[in-house]
């Protein structure tokens, strides 16, 4: 049975990460979308409306919360599930960012890709 590939939107400034990250969901069947700074990620999440967004939260133009929050105040993407994937671990701001709508808020140093992929899965499939 084949479907149509899921979108998925990875907003993340450093290029290593976010490479390695494309290719594992690429090669995982997904379509994989990406931004290095905020900004562009709002924009491309609002052009191309993908089922998921992986965001960094430490980023140049318009920081993660920033991001997260023009999602949520936005018609066309507030539906959108979020992952936080940051470096940040601090509760305060885990908090912030789930009281802006993130779906979940992945530690990057807790969390293996293996663990991403599994998180991405559990959220596109419920």
């Amino acid at each position: 049975m084949e479907e149509n590939k899921q979108k998925i939107l990875i907003v993340e400034d450093e290029a290593t990460l976010q490479k390695t990250l494309q290719e594992v969901l690429t090669a995982e069947g997904y379509s994989a979308l990406s931004a290095l700074d905020g900004q562009r990620g709002f924009e491309i999440a609002k052009e191309e409306i993908p089922d998921l967004i992986l965001l960094d939260i430490i980023l140049p133009k318009m920081d993660g919360f920033e991001v997260l929050k023009a999602l949520k105040d936005d018609e066309t993407t507030k539906f959108i599930p979020v992952i936080i994937l940051t470096n940040l671990g601090d509760l305060n701001d885990i908090q912030k960012a789930l009281d802006l709508g993130a779906t979940t808020y992945l530690v990057k140093a807790d969390f293996s890709l293996e663990d991403v992929l599994k998180k991405i899965k559990e959220i596109m499939t419920s």
